[in-house]
């Protein structure tokens, strides 16, 4: 498999696990948070070293730059090159560099990229894994509130193991001809 292969791989699992997350009226932070959670469980089933908050090779800008800038969670995995993974819910050129820079040096780079569903794809060979969000004004005032239902793309259940188009027509007996009657009306 290659590498790319690979990343498309990881990528699809993912976006999987995060079709299962639901919340309702949580901060930015606090989705962030649950997301990088969810992010976290999915690599640690996997058998994988997971890291937090984990030095990234790309340095902070000056005057910093003695630094390093830290990815929201890495995974160390037996079986394959690393994995670097950063949740946002905006689109900052400074995440896309980072991630380059992780790519180039051969780890498989995946951007959780969660809101309303306008997302700008970011250059390859970051992968891209999208989360739908809602969010709403909080009613105290103090920014926005976010909400996740379950996939409402999902196909419904079978009603009936018979398609339309089989089953037979049936005539209806018509009634017999005569004064025609108005229900309800007792006349009067």
């Amino acid at each position: 498999m290659t590498v790319d292969e690979d990343g498309e791989r990881l990528a699809a699992s993912l976006a999987g696990r995060l079709d299962a997350v639901t919340f309702a009226d949580l901060t930015t932070d606090q989705v962030t948070a649950r997301l990088i959670d969810a992010v976290v469980d999915w690599a640690t089933a996997r058998g994988w070293r997971v890291y937090r908050r984990a030095p990234s090779v790309l340095p902070l800008p000056p005057p910093m730059s003695a630094q390093r800038s830290v990815l929201d969670v890495a995974c160390a995995r037996p079986d394959g090159p690393p994995i670097a993974v950063e949740v946002d819910h905006g689109t900052r050129r400074r995440t896309w560099d980072k991630l380059l820079a992780e790519a180039d040096a051969g780890r498989i780079a995946l951007w959780v990229r969660w809101g309303a569903g306008r997302f700008t794809a970011p250059p390859p060979p970051i992968r891209m894994v999208t989360c739908e969000v809602s969010g709403r004004p909080d009613p105290t005032g103090r920014g926005r509130l976010h909400s996740r239902s379950p996939r409402a793309d999902k196909l419904p259940p079978a009603h009936s193991a018979l398609r339309v188009e089989e089953v037979a027509a049936v005539e209806l007996p018509l009634p017999p001809p005569g004064p025609s009657r108005q229900i309800g009306n007792r006349g009067g």
